[in-house]
């Protein structure tokens, strides 16, 4: 078999059940380790290993995590690699330099695992797609520039909090950082941004 056709053996055979639970959002969920747990004896039928690494990034005046999720074949040597990346912050509150980086390396392992192994979270109750799809539930109107510039929607805030797993500290130190004192002041052009940010935060 060629190392493509063992990763599209893989792909078809891994299920990686959401064991995770968020009890404030009512969904589950399934993490980077989750993802690891399950690959593991597929790929060692597979005679083939997978490995994650980070790498630090500069582009611009800010810094960014790059994980690298690779697939090699132990008989061929050969390599499929997929990337992901997550944005580090200067400071947050309350964590020091190793905790932010740390935050940042577990959010771009995940999605470098699942971009390599074809994972889907889009339709997941943590994801930014699930968010969007409930907010144009029964509506096909589109977003005019006057409301891309609204404040986030009640549902929105309470989707920062599930994704807390009600941890409300966890949500205030990231929307302080924003400048925002209350969740109902967030504007809409930083909504996914702080999404993205809470989420890397708790799956440190």
């Amino acid at each position: 078999m060629t190392i493509y056709e063992k990763l599209l053996s893989i792909q078809n055979e891994l299920k990686v059940p959401k064991n995770q639970r968020n009890n404030f959002g009512n969904y589950n969920f399934r993490s980077c380790e989750d993802i690891l747990e399950e690959v593991k004896p597929i790929c060692q039928k597979n005679n083939v290993v997978i490995t994650v690494s980070d790498e630090i990034k500069q582009i611009g005046e800010r810094y960014y995590v790059e994980a690298t999720a690779s697939l090699i074949d132990i008989e061929t040597s050969e390599k499929i690699v997929n990337k992901a990346s997550a944005r580090e912050e200067d400071s947050k509150k309350g964590m020091d330099a190793s905790q932010v980086t740390g935050a940042s390396s577990s959010y771009a392992r995940k999605y470098a695992l699942n971009g390599l192994l074809a994972i889907d979270d889009n339709k997941d109750a943590d994801t930014d797609e699930f968010a969007k799809q409930q907010q144009n539930k029964g509506t096909n109107k589109p977003i005019t520039k006057k409301e891309s510039i609204k404040t986030i929607s009640v549902p929105q805030q309470k989707r920062l909090f599930a994704l807390a797993n009600n941890r409300n500290d966890v949500v205030k130190n990231v929307i302080t950082r924003y400048k925002y004192d209350k969740t109902e002041q967030i504007k809409v052009s930083d909504y996914d941004q702080i999404c993205t940010e809470i989420e890397a935060e708790i799956n440190m």
